[in-house]
C-alpha cells in the first residue's frame, strides 16, 4: 500500500486528473448503481474550492495592493486588453462560423420561470450595482466584482498601515493559498465523482438530436483555443505559444471543464500562476477579474445561438449587423457574471437586436439549457485557461522587453 501511494505521489497531478476521469467514466458504465456514493467527492471538491476562492480573492488581492511600492510595475493595461481582444475575436469568429454553416433549431419550450435583463443597460446596471454590494454578501454570494472593489479599497486604505499589519495581511494570504493547494490535492477525486455524476444523470442520448448545433459551438471553441488565441500570444511575446497554451489547457481547462464554474477555478488559476513564476502583485488581481470580464466563451454561445435562431426564422442579416451582434455579445458576455443564469439569459438581449419576440428567444434558451451539459462545460474551460494564458503572456512581453529570458522548455 506504501509503495502505491509512493508512486500515486509521484504522478503529476494533471495525470492524477486523467486517472480519475478515466476511473469514473468505467464506473459510470459499468456499475453505475454500486458507485452511486462517489458522487459525493465532486460535490464536496466543488463546494471547497466555492468556499474557499472568495476569502483567497479577498486577502490576495488586499495584500498585494497594500504592500505596492510605487515604481513597482504590474501589467494590468496590457491583461485588460488582451481579455477584451480575446471576447470580442471569439464572437466575431462565432459570427463568421454561423453564417459559413447556418443551423436551425427545432424550438421548444423551456427556460420557464428565468426572466432575462431587457437591456445592455440593465446588465451593465447590474454589475454596477455588484460593486457596491455589502462586503459580507459579496463574499457569501462569491460576487468577485464586489469582492475586488472591496479588496482594492481595503488595499489602498492599507497602504501607510504599520509593517506588522501588513505582515499579518501577507501571512493570511499565504496560509490561506496554503489552504488552496491541499484542496487541490483532491482535484482527482473531484473530478471522478463529477465526472461520474455528468454520465449518469444527464447522459449523452439527448444531446444527439443538437448534434450539428453543438458541433457549431464546440468547434468555435476549439477554434478560439487553439488557433486565434495563440495567435494573440505569439503577436504579443514574440515566441512560439504552443507550449504555454498546452500548460494553460491541461492544468485550468480540465478542472474548469468538469466543475462549470469560473469561480471555483480561481484558486487552481492562481496556482497556475505561481508554478509559471508569474508577479503575485498581477496575477492575484488579473485572474478574479478575467473570471468577470474575459469570456470568449460566453461570447461565442451567445452569438451561436443568436444566429441560430435568426436562421431558424430566415431572418436575413447583413454585414454591418453580424459586426454588431459581435460587438453586443462581447459587452454581454463580460456582463454574463453580473446575471443569473450566465451567458444563455443573455440571449434574448442579442436577439432583441433582429426583432426576435421574446417568447421564442427564451425557447432558444430552452435549446441552451438541454445542451448545456456540454456548452457550459467547454465555454468555462476556454474562459478560465484564458485567464492564465492572457495574464502570463502579458507578463512575457515585459520579460521581453526587460531582455530577460522566455524558457518554455520548463513548461511541462
Amino acid at each position: 500500500m506504501k509503495n502505491l501511494l509512493k508512486k500515486w505521489n509521484r504522478l503529476s497531478l494533471v495525470k492524477q486528473i486523467i486517472v480519475g476521469l478515466i476511473i469514473g467514466i468505467i464506473l459510470a458504465l459499468t456499475i453505475p448503481e454500486v458507485a452511486k456514493p462517489i458522487v459525493i467527492f465532486g460535490s464536496l471538491f466543488v463546494g471547497a474550492l466555492k468556499a474557499i476562492a472568495p476569502v483567497l480573492v479577498l486577502f490576495l488581492v488586499m495584500s498585494a495592493i497594500a504592500q505596492h511600492k510605487n515604481g513597482q510595475k504590474t501589467n494590468m493595461k496590457s491583461v485588460i486588453i488582451l481579455y477584451l481582444l480575446g471576447t470580442f475575436l471569439a464572437g466575431l469568429i462565432a459570427v463568421i462560423v454561423s453564417f459559413i454553416f447556418p443551423v436551425g433549431l427545432t424550438l421548444t419550450k423551456g427556460a420557464e420561470g428565468v426572466t432575462p435583463p431587457e437591456g445592455v443597460v440593465e446588465v451593465l446596471k447590474t454589475l454596477l450595482l455588484n460593486v457596491v454590494d455589502n462586503p459580507v454578501k459579496a463574499i457569501f454570494n462569491a460576487n468577485y466584482i464586489g469582492i475586488l472593489a472591496w479588496a482594492v479599497l481595503l488595499g489602498l486604505a492599507l497602504k501607510n498601515a504599520a509593517d506588522s499589519t501588513k505582515t499579518m495581511i501577507s501571512n493570511v494570504s499565504d496560509a490561506i493559498s496554503k489552504m488552496v493547494t491541499w484542496v487541490i490535492k483532491l482535484a482527482p477525486l473531484g473530478i471522478m465523482g463529477l465526472v461520474f455524476e455528468s454520465i449518469t444523470t444527464s447522459g449523452l442520448g439527448a444531446l444527439l438530436s443538437y448534434g450539428k448545433l453543438l458541433a457549431i459551438l464546440i468547434g468555435c471553441m476549439l477554434f478560439v483555443a487553439l488557433v486565434v488565441n495563440p495567435i494573440i500570444v505569439f503577436v504579443v511575446i514574440k515566441q512560439n505559444p504552443f507550449p504555454l497554451v498546452f500548460k494553460c489547457l491541461r492544468e485550468s481547462a480540465i478542472t474548469a471543464f468538469f466543475t462549470r464554474s469560473s469561480a471555483s477555478n480561481i484558486p487552481v488559476n492562481m496556482k497556475l500562476c505561481e508554478n509559471l513564476g508569474l508577479n503575485k502583485d498581477s496575477y492575484s488581481v488579473s485572474i478574479p477579474l478575467g473570471a468577470t470580464i474575459n469570456m470568449a466563451g460566453a461570447a461565442v454561445t451567445i452569438s451561436v445561438l443568436t444566429l441560430a435562431a435568426v436562421h431558424t426564422l430566415g431572418i436575413q442579416v447583413d454585414l454591418p449587423t453580424a459586426i454588431i451582434l459581435s460587438v453586443l455579445s462581447a459587452v454581454c458576455a463580460c456582463g454574463a457574471s453580473g446575471v443569473a443564469g450566465g451567458s444563455l439569459l443573455l440571449i434574448p438581449l442579442a436577439c432583441s437586436l433582429f426583432g426576435i419576440s421574446a417568447d421564442v428567444a427564451m425557447q432558444v434558451v430552452g435549446v441552451g439549457f438541454i445542451i448545456g451539459v456540454l456548452q457550459d462545460s467547454f465555454e468555462t474551460a476556454l474562459n478560465s485557461s484564458t485567464d492564465v494564458l492572457f495574464t502570463a503572456a502579458a507578463e512575457y512581453k515585459e520579460w521581453r522587453k526587460e531582455g530577460k529570458k522566455i524558457d518554455f522548455t520548463k513548461i511541462g
